[in-house]
């Protein structure tokens, strides 16, 4: 059964070994391949002793918590201390067995041979060396903060989780004496090494030279200390990778490497018909097996002064492991006997000297400077390497005792960013890592007595014992084991240490299958065997340098008078070049500039954005406004001809304008834009002097006009030469016109501070309106401002301040060039000088203000008596009343003004007149007494002064109460009592409401009161039901409020995951604040831009609104949720690249150990220590150069997205949206916990759309056949055309259209205006933007003509949203702003169809409310309306609009318009704004200004629960009804319901 198992076992090695597919292809290869890595190297033990194995504990760890956890100080001394006091003392004491230090190195290579555990650990431990205060070499100036670095060795993951499994440390390289230092710890590692020709290793440019690393292998490369270089130039290809560690231990591996060769070449030339890996693999047993030969029968027993014992033959159940023990005895042993420095001589026994760095010479090498040295200039030759060999074999070694050189002691080449550190301190900070038992627990497990007291070291030093005594305290059992062997050693080894290593040697011969020795494994006969024990490394070395054997003593580890070439003397430190000190890299140094501008960089993204922003817009709005002169021809520029070219100055704190300045023949001094358009016009008629002042320094370049009773007009030129030039032409202007010219100099800054500006003037006619009105009105003082309490320069330029025709029209709100401005203006300049005083403006004022309806009558007849002749012609009525409808915008054309004339005159019974009196005209307007009576002047001033709450000065307050409303028509309802639900209450603002029909004229209080009910309840149910009532008034903010709060668990979870619970890869530690707001952050844009889809889905939306999601879904919120989730992500987004800034600051100045940790596919720890510099982060990285392109994207697609550049140019804000996706991916992807759910998300949203998109039937692309279009007034372009089959929508719903023939394939969304029972689909489009502009142009009558067919439209569609949901509503409101009237004439229809054919549906009452800016913009509705009107034949629909075009003007022009259509009424004819039988004019001309104290208050039957609010319109406008709702909602107990729609 035995046996059966061993060739089980035979045939898996031979499976794993390797040489299964050599079998037949090397026929010359007759034994088993011994395998690179150590595996199977005993059967009984397969994994021992190979590389990644761990090491062989002998007795428990001796750790803190008895697990992983080291001791650390107070419970052990301090290392440095130790070290200190242990180790310290002079050098150049010989050994006494007169070993060379080519034996000592040769040790080192054993031991790199069989054990490595100096690579760190992952997650990076550290155990700090503290430096004690004013360390000579490492403080010297006392800063007790300096700490050298010990990175804790890598451990095996499956240990150090009980005290049963403490941690264990993993040896990286084959615990064999199988060559692994020759050949590598791995296959790969060993083809790396070779050639592949004739079965050598791989030379570099010298055949006796390995190769320089390629990076192939893990060859480590730290940095030269002496230097500081680093890099691969001259660092070898060695099997061990810390071969070129020093120079001598390089030195001793290239010997090995020249010997593989030697016998490569030996076997090649004997066995020409030998592969390559036929001679290889003979050389490599032959080499492994002299290795073997050399170490353990002629270095071990040279090194310990003992003899081992013969070998008994391969023992399967020995353990081969490697002891922590044995790693400390062989370092200890080894550390003593190193010398200061080596020397090195040629054949002829010289011992030349060495050129140092700084130039000078010295007798040797030293030490301290040789570590990982990149190119000494004493190694240049191939022939200075044997040199060097030749000087190691003749150099006696130190003595073996506890003292270590400075060398190593003081100068060992440094971890991390310090380029020295203590060797000893490091070691006994390695043996705490590795859990060693104490010195005395080693004694007992060796069968050695225990020392009892500190004279067991009685060969020691007595102050050395006494300063170890104290570091522990006296008490010896705490003498850890690395101390107490420095401690023993006596000459040699001592007792435990050679007891440990021979011990080692041993088992690991006894236990590995492939020894040499073993004759069972075929692979030496005893006759090769006995050659082989015949070879000694002095033949080795004979063979492989220039020199013959005889050139080296005759024992190569020992030197003995017999030998030639004796040694000049033992080396001592004094003789040799002094160590470079200790220097502390700055990982970061050079780097700060960069890194700066890097970060201003990512902060000036959103500007760049901006700026191509800007100039997308420029372009656009330059294009935009060639539509618009091309759409109105009718714009030309108001003054022709060139001017002299300045800068115009108006302020310290606004820009420079560019004006052209014309000197006009008529005695004015005309100012132009840029564009020739007149900016102002300077009037020189009423004076005499023209006053100029100049500047006398920075350049002479400013001049300053002053103008009398306006503003000035201060100029910059180019220079003092267009400057003189203007004057000149000046001069000359007015000595033609009769006037002088007055010119004053003064500084610049005396000047500019001496010109009265725009906005000084603003200023001042700000008090001049308010006292104006003070004395008027009677205001008090408090509210209109004290005279005395002014400047005296203000209250002196405000008592003589004068109006200009222009600030007049201004304070008006029109245009100077106005009829009614000039018609007012001229009436009220008594002494027609052009401008109007304190005085002429008072006397006007008292009139409107405090005249009877006679007064103002007469001044309104005397504005426009031209001739002043006491009548008013026909003529001049009609020029009235051009003049109104002129500033009303309204677009009457001039015949048919003359119509209403002509009907006004007829019904008044003056139609054979051609002049009117005074008493004619004031019997045209019997019927609005009351209002000329509340006529009054409406002045613009500054706004808020002397206002109550709701902007509104109090004065007027009494006023706004005496508005006149219109109802429509009268109703009743079923018992024959006045229905009033179509009455509205007070708005307190600056809304006056108009309905279609006037009733009694002198009843202006029409509004009803809403119908409050009084809570008959405790105190405690009342607040049980303003709970519910605000659950039900906030519910769909509470699912946003909990969807967020999804959003912020996810964002909390993956900090606390990362931060605390995360798999131990050091992230957390190295970065702790950085990973954390990177990674919540990045959790939360995975989050918010998966979810931000779902919000534009439309298609899904519509499906999704008809399902009982509906109810707990705010799916009219989509568009709001999905900007509030764009904001949430815009936040994150910015945390998150704050987060990755802070790492990759922190990564910048991490050393490679911790990265390759951290980053173990990226990164391999190779010594250099040297990180990557913050631009490889940023830009040699894919998710750095990600990254920075989403952030650019990103910066884009938000400006884009703003509302303003989102009305510019639409196309752009589609294309930048496009990216979205992708960055929903790589967020998904970068946050790997959370990628799934995100990456589900997003197909969710986008199957689902696209599945609803193929269900309804209407996919992008859908071609819509046109039947009609029409270019209508109000810039409405009404296009009708035949309904797609199949399509099917709700009123209420809306369309997205695009047209390719605009030359663009953008998509634009638009309400239905038809109703769902129409055959055909209706859209009206204002033409509010380029597309649109360019739309309505293109279905012009003239486009239409020229191409000859209509253009075609592609529909995408239909989609829905909350105004659909009107029928579900008992009493619905729907409030519509300008153009978003559209989804309600849908409705109207809808609604009057459905009743015309008793359709069953909820809905009873219908209230329209439209607010629209001109009665221009309802002329395309009237028609609807009259069509709606004209079908409701239940009293459904109660239609109520308002019009805001001439808020704040001149109330007496609204009192004409008003009496005009009721005289046409009269005379059977159509009014200028009437569109049938049932609409009469709107009166008033108002604004809308819903405060959140306004409310919507309709009085309804108490059986109604709820009222639904539809609004429509722009952002303002919806979002006071939305506050008017939650307002009234409070404590009525009907319910609004609001759904609105912005455009």
């Amino acid at each position: 059964m035995a046996r059966a198992k061993t060739w089980i076992l035979t045939l898996v090695v031979l499976l794993f070994s390797g040489t299964w597919g050599t079998v037949g292809a090397q026929e010359n290869i007759h034994w088993e391949v011994q395998r690179y890595d150590g595996w199977y190297n005993n059967l009984q033990y397969h994994r021992l002793g190979s590389a990644g194995s761990t090491l062989l504990r002998l007795l428990p760890a001796n750790y803190a918590d008895g697990v992983y956890q080291v001791l650390e100080e107070p419970h052990v001394p301090n290392a440095r201390k130790l070290s200190n006091a242990v180790a310290q003392g002079p050098s150049g004491r010989p050994s006494v067995g007169n070993r060379t230090v080519l034996g000592v190195f040769f040790g080192f290579h054993v031991l790199a041979e069989t054990l490595s555990v100096e690579n760190p650990g992952c997650p990076a431990e550290f155990i700090n060396i503290l430096i004690p205060q004013r360390d000579p070499v490492f403080d010297p100036e006392g800063t007790s903060d300096m700490v050298l670095p010990c990175q804790r060795s890598k451990w095996s993951v499956e240990t150090g989780q009980s005290p049963n499994h403490p941690r264990e440390q993993i040896n990286v390289v084959t615990g064999w004496l199988d060559g692994s230092a020759i050949y590598g710890p791995s296959h790969s590692w060993s083809d790396a090494l070779r050639s592949f020709s004739g079965g050598k290793l791989a030379s570099g440019s010298e055949a006796s030279l390995p190769q320089q690393t390629n990076g192939r292998n893990f060859m480590w490369k730290a940095l030269d200390p002496s230097t500081g270089e680093g890099g691969s130039q001259g660092i070898y290809d060695f099997g061990n990778a810390r071969g070129n560690e020093n120079l001598f231990l390089q030195a001793e591996s290239i010997a090995w490497f020249r010997y593989h060769n030697l016998r490569a070449s030996e076997l090649a030339r004997q066995n020409p018909g030998w592969s390559d890996e036929d001679v290889f693999q003979h050389a490599r047993k032959w080499v492994i097996a002299t290795y073997q030969n050399i170490v353990l029968y002629e270095w071990l027993p040279t090194f310990l002064q003992i003899n081992v014992a013969p070998y008994q033959g391969y023992k399967q159940h020995v353990v081969p492991s490697i002891s922590p023990e044995f790693l400390v005895a062989m370092v200890q042993a080894l550390a003593t006997m190193v010398p200061p420095g080596v020397y090195r001589r040629n054949e002829t026994c010289d011992f030349p000297e060495v050129i140092n760095l700084d130039g000078t010479k010295s007798p040797a090498f030293r030490l301290c400077n040789s570590y990982w040295s990149r190119k000494n200039p004493n190694l240049l030759a191939v022939r200075d390497v044997d040199n060097l060999l030749l000087g190691m074999s003749s150099q006696i070694a130190e003595e073996q005792d506890n003292v270590v050189v400075e060398d190593l002691r003081d100068y060992w080449y440094g971890p991390l960013k310090y380029s020295r550190t203590d060797y000893v301190a490091s070691y006994i900070q390695r043996g705490r890592d590795l859990g060693l038992p104490t010195y005395n627990k080693v004694r007992e497990l060796f069968s050695l007595p225990p020392a009892q007291n500190w004279s067991f070291f009685a060969h020691v030093d007595a102050k050395v014992r006494q300063e170890v005594a104290a570091l522990y305290a006296n008490d010896i059992s705490k003498l850890e084991f690395l101390p107490g062997a420095l401690l023993e050693n006596n000459q040699s080894a001592g007792s435990l240490s050679s007891a440990i290593i021979s011990d080692q040697f041993t088992r690991l011969r006894d236990s590995d299958r492939f020894w040499f020795e073993n004759i069972k494994n075929g692979l030496f006969t005893q006759a090769e065997i006995d050659e082989i024990r015949k070879i000694t490394f002095r033949d080795v070395l004979g063979n492989v340098t220039y020199v013959g054997p005889e050139a080296f003593p005759k024992q190569a580890f020992s030197w003995s008078a017999a030998d030639r070439c004796p040694q000049p003397g033992q080396l001592t430190a004094a003789l040799l070049a002094n160590c470079t000190p200790m220097t502390v890299l700055d990982y970061f140094e050079g780097s700060g500039a960069g890194f700066g501008l890097i970060l201003v960089a990512l902060c000036c993204f959103p500007l760049v954005s901006l700026f191509v922003a800007w100039i997308v817009a420029t372009f656009r709005k330059r294009d935009f406004k060639r539509l618009q002169r091309k759409a109105n021809p009718s714009l030309r520029k108001e003054v022709s001809g060139e001017g002299v070219q300045a800068l115009e100055w108006q302020g310290p704190k606004t820009d420079n304008n560019l004006v052209y300045l014309q000197l006009h023949p008529d005695k004015a001094i005309k100012v132009l834009d840029g564009r020739r358009a007149l900016l102002r016009s300077i009037s020189l008629k009423t004076q005499s002097q023209v006053d100029v002042v100049l500047s006398m320094n920075r350049g002479n370049k400013a001049l300053l006009l002053k103008v009398p009773k306006e503003y000035d007009l201060v100029l910059l030129f180019d220079g003092e030469a267009e400057r003189s030039d203007f004057i000149h032409k000046l001069t000359d202007y007015l000595e033609r016109s009769g006037l002088f010219l007055s010119v004053a100099d003064m500084t610049e800054q005396s000047l500019l501070k001496r010109a009265v500006t725009k906005e000084q003037r603003k200023r001042i006619l700000e008090t001049f309106f308010r006292h104006l009105f003070a004395q008027v009105l009677d205001i008090n003082k408090s509210d209109a401002g004290d005279l005395n309490s002014e400047t005296s320069l203000t209250a002196k330029e405000s008592l003589k301040c004068e109006l200009s025709r222009a600030e007049f029209a201004e304070s008006l709100g029109l245009k100077p060039q106005s009829m009614f401005v000039e018609s007012m203006f001229s009436l009220a300049d008594k002494d027609g000088n052009g401008y109007l005083s304190f005085r002429e403006f008072l006397d006007i004022l008292v009139v409107f203000m405090k005249g009877s309806p006679e007064e103002k009558s007469k001044l309104m007849f005397a504005m426009y008596d031209v001739d002043g002749n006491g009548f008013l012609s026909k003529e001049e009525f009609f020029r009235m009343l051009r003049s109104f409808i002129e500033i009303s915008n309204n677009c009457l054309s001039g015949e048919q003004i003359a119509q209403v004339s002509e009907s006004m005159f007829q019904v008044s019974g003056f139609q054979d007149k051609e002049e009117l009196t005074w008493e004619d005209f004031h019997y045209m307007l019997r019927d609005h007494d009351n209002e000329l009576r509340l006529t009054q002047l409406c002045i613009k001033g500054r706004p808020g002064w002397g206002a109550g709450p709701g902007g509104v000065p109090d004065v007027f307050k009494t006023n706004m109460n005496n508005r006149v409303s219109f109802i429509n028509k009268p109703r009743t309802n079923g018992r024959g009592a006045p229905h009033t639900g179509g009455s509205l209450p007070h708005f307190s603002g600056h809304l006056q409401p108009g309905f279609f029909r006037r009733t009694t004229p002198h009843q202006p209080h029409l509004y009803t009161e809403a119908q409050r009910t009084k809570y008959q309840r405790s105190k405690v149910h009342q607040k049980v039901q303003q709970f519910k009532r605000f659950i039900e008034n906030y519910r769909r903010h509470i699912v946003c409020v909990v969807l967020f709060s999804n959003a912020r668990t996810v964002s909390s979870e993956r900090p606390l995951h990362y931060g605390f619970a995360s798999p131990p890869t050091g992230v957390a530690q190295t970065t702790f604040v950085g990973i954390i707001i990177s990674r919540g952050a990045a959790a939360s844009i995975s989050f918010m831009y998966s979810y931000i889809l779902l919000t534009m889905c439309r298609n899904l939306i519509t499906f999704l609104r008809e399902t009982f999601l509906n109810r707990y879904v705010p799916f009219d919120a989509a568009v709001d949720f999905h900007r509030w989730i764009a904001t949430g992500a815009l936040i994150f987004s910015i945390l998150h690249t704050l987060g990755h800034v802070v790492n990759v600051y922190i990564f910048s100045v991490s050393p490679l150990s911790i990265l390759s940790c951290l980053f173990a596919n990226v990164f391999m720890d190779d010594g250099s220590q040297m990180p990557q510099k913050y631009y490889w982060w940023f830009f040699e990285t894919v998710p750095g150069m990600t990254g920075v392109l989403l952030l650019v994207i990103l910066a884009v697609m938000y400006v884009f997205a703003s509302r303003h550049l989102r009305r510019i140019s639409f196309r752009g804000f589609l294309i930048t949206q496009l990216v979205q996706p992708r960055l929903t991916a790589r967020g998904s992807f970068c946050s790997l916990p959370t990628a799934g759910p995100g990456l589900a998300q997003q197909a969710a949203a986008g199957g689902g759309e696209r599945s609803q998109g193929l269900y309804t039937g209407q996919p992008s692309g859908n071609l819509a056949n046109r039947e009609n279009a029409q270019v209508a007034g109000s810039g409405v372009t009404y296009l009708k055309f035949q309904r797609p089959q199949d399509f099917d929508y709700k009123s209420g719903q809306w369309v997205r259209i695009a047209c390719l023939s605009l030359g663009t394939n953008e998509y634009h969304p638009f309400t239905l205006t038809s109703a769902p029972h129409e055959d055909v689909l209706s859209l009206h489009i204002r033409a509010a933007g380029p597309w649109t502009t360019r739309l309505r142009e293109l279905y012009s009558p003239e486009s239409v003509a020229e191409i000859g067919r209509y253009p075609k439209l592609y529909l995408d569609g239909p989609f829905g949203e909350g105004h659909q949901e009107w029928n579900k509503f008992d009493v619905s409101v729907l409030v519509g702003g300008g153009i978003g009237v559209t989804p309600f004439a849908s409705i109207l229809k809808d609604l009057v169809f459905k009743s015309s054919v008793s359709a069953k549906m909820p809905c009873k009452k219908i209230y329209f409310i439209w607010v629209t800016r001109t009665q221009r913009q309802f002329e395309w509705l009237a028609d609807i309306i009259r069509e709606v009107e004209e079908n409701d034949r239940h009293d459904l629909v109660s239609v109520h609009i308002y019009i805001t075009q001439l808020a704040e003007k001149f109330d007496l022009r609204t009192t004409m318009l008003v009496s005009a259509p009721p005289h046409a009424g009269r005379a059977g004819e159509r009014g200028p704004t009437e569109r049938g039988h049932k609409l009469v004019v709107i009166a008033p001309f108002l604004t809308v200004s819903l405060p959140p104290r306004a409310a919507l208050c309709w009085s309804h039957p108490p059986q109604v629960c709820k009222v639904g609010v539809f609004s429509c319109g722009p952002p303002g406008m919806t979002k006071n009804v939305e506050q008017a709702c939650q307002q009234i909602n409070k404590l009525d107990q009907t319910y609004f319901v609001h759904h609105y729609e912005n455009f």
